[in-house]
Order: C-alpha cells, then structure tokens, then sequence
C-alpha cells in the first residue's frame, strides 16, 4: 500500500475528514516519526510493533566485480519488530 493508497484509504473511511486534511495528517505522522529516528528514539506502538535505529559498525567490504577492499562508513538503519497484537491476528487461521 502506497501513501496515497493509505490517505484514500482513511478518507473513505472517515468521510468527515477532508482528503487534504487527512493527507496533513498522515505527513505530520510520518514527519514526526522521521525526526524521532534523527534523534535515534524508539518508536512503539501498542499491538502493532516498535521502530528502533541501529547503528551498524563501519567495515571493511569487496567489490564484487574488481575484488578491491571498500571501506564502508557507519551507517543507520531503522529495524521494525512487530507487536504481539499484530503478530496474533496475521497468524490467526
């Protein structure tokens, strides 16, 4: 599902909201979260999973084609763990 599939999603599902203004809604949403991870804060949400940052080491690689070492520079990553609420009704059949 897209962003755009996700707003008219929700504006059809709650028509006394403005599609425009559910749009504000869900990229206030996702601007918040995106400020949260730049500050490498834990994001949880009861039942459906935690967004976490990690950082990931600097390293040495190979390029696959010429065989040469790379340095890589520490790099950070968001890692998503899905909640037990989440995890029980995807499983449940």
């Amino acid at each position: 599902m897209t962003k755009r599939e996700f707003v008219n999603y929700l504006s059809e599902k709650y028509p006394q909201i403005t599609r425009k203004d559910m749009e504000l809604v869900v990229n206030t949403i996702l601007d918040a979260m995106i400020e949260a991870f730049e500050r490498e804060e834990r994001i949880d949400i009861r039942d459906f999973g935690n967004f976490v940052v990690k950082r990931r080491r600097p390293r040495k690689a190979r390029n696959p084609r010429t065989g040469a070492e790379v340095d890589l520079p520490e790099r950070r990553k968001v890692h998503f763990k899905v909640g037990k609420g989440l995890f029980r009704m995807l499983n449940e059949k």
